[in-house]
């Protein structure tokens, strides 16, 4: 079942062409739909849901999804699904992809977009392969999520109902076509405001209550207290980070040097392969944050308050070896001339929530290298591969 690689690699140009930033999805949506009915899937199996009028932030389109009818000696077996995200990180807008090669690089000082144009790229591939080669194979869905960069939130809001009930799922996103990624941490994304109190800093310092102060005595606790970075406590480990730090929308934090601050905002995220031990790194983080503000007093012995918010982003997985899911997963690999590498992934991925709704959810790479990165480019042999494998993935019996 040989796949086509250069239509694919000009498929691929094709949807790196398109500009579509997590958020702003339409025009992408609008292309792959133009492909998946140039390759012969009718129009009346290509929707949009309406899982972007759940999203919380705003969201141009919901996700597309596609039925493709089972075919064959296969006809009749239980549905599966291939996944993947339509979005790319801002820093993608204004790429110009080219070829070089074995890869395909970009001429602009952005990132490439490879994350997810090769995942959009592979999904097509496969369906035009099956159509063109008349392949038997059972019922699949394809699903192309948006606001994957930006918080997972296509799969998290997806319904489960219109994607058919598939017994298992692929997703395509980073990495080696190899890559036999079986579980994932878990996150919390956390906000914290400061308030503290205004005051002329050079007339009367001691009237104020500085915003500033109570976030660099926080970050000192949390610092010597262990639980920043690569965070390791007993037996459990886990990361965090401090995200941007601004005066709220985007606003500098203090207007001018010659006032106390009295307001600074706060973003950051907490992550462990643990489902306890992440919330246990936000935790800290409150606790320190709740302390500094009792510290920093003004000359009438009033304080700084926090309010601090902490919400799951996406929970942590770890499939057995020995799932149905797996086991395809593994075997599809081999077949296609991969040695399987089955592993887990220190990032988010659309997959937690597909397995978070009861769908068993495999992630393989495809081709994409220094993602996120103005250094970005894509190893065509992977993608190639990648694209090979799910042939290989939908057809065996």
């Amino acid at each position: 079942m040989p796949v086509d690689t250069k239509a694919a690699t000009d498929r691929l140009l094709r949807f790196l062409a398109v500009e579509g930033v997590t958020g702003q999805e339409a025009a992408i949506g609008r292309e792959l739909t133009a492909a998946l009915k140039e390759s012969g899937v009718p129009a009346k199996a290509i929707w949009l849901d309406d899982a972007n009028t759940r999203i919380p932030v705003p969201t141009e389109t919901g996700n597309l999804i596609v039925d493709l009818p089972g075919r064959g000696a296969l006809h009749n077996q239980p549905r599966i699904m291939f996944m993947t995200h339509m979005d790319t990180v801002p820093l993608c807008a204004g790429a110009k992809p080219k070829k070089s090669g074995r890869k395909i690089v970009n001429d602009a000082k952005t990132a490439l977009g490879g994350d997810n144009r090769c995942g959009c790229g592979v999904l097509v591939t496969l369906a035009v392969e099956l159509e063109k080669q008349q392949l038997d194979h059972p019922p699949i869905t394809l699903l192309f999520c948006v606001r994957e960069e930006s918080g997972l939130y296509g799969a998290r809001h997806v319904k489960l109902d219109e994607l058919g009930s598939p017994v298992m799922a692929f997703n395509y996103d980073g990495g080696s076509a190899s890559n036999v990624v079986i579980g994932a941490v878990g996150a919390d994304r956390w906000t914290v405001e400061i308030f503290g109190r205004a005051s002329h800093a050079g007339v009367a310092p001691e009237r104020g209550i500085s915003s500033t102060m109570i976030l660099a005595l926080a970050l000192a606790d949390v610092k010597a207290g262990g639980w920043f970075g690569k965070v390791v406590k007993r037996k459990q480990q886990g990361t965090s980070n401090v995200g941007p730090v601004t005066g709220g929308e985007g606003r500098p934090a203090g207007d001018a040097t010659n006032v106390v601050t009295d307001y600074v905002h706060v973003r950051g995220e907490s992550r462990s392969h643990d489902g306890k031990f992440f919330k246990e790194i936000t935790k800290a983080y409150k606790a320190a944050f709740e302390k500094a503000a009792k510290k920093v007093t003004n000359a009438q012995g009033k304080s700084g308050k926090v309010k601090f918010k902490a919400e799951t982003d996406y929970f942590p997985f770890r499939m057995k070896d020995n799932l149905p899911v797996v086991k395809r997963a593994v075997e599809a690999v081999s077949a296609v001339g991969g040695t399987p590498n089955v592993r887990t992934a220190n990032g988010g991925l659309d997959a937690n929530w597909m397995v978070r709704h009861g769908v068993p959810t495999v992630t393989f790479g495809a081709g994409q290298n220094e993602v996120h990165t103005i250094d970005e480019w894509i190893n065509l042999d992977e993608y190639d591969r990648a694209c090979a494998l799910a042939v290989q993935l939908a057809t065996m019996r």
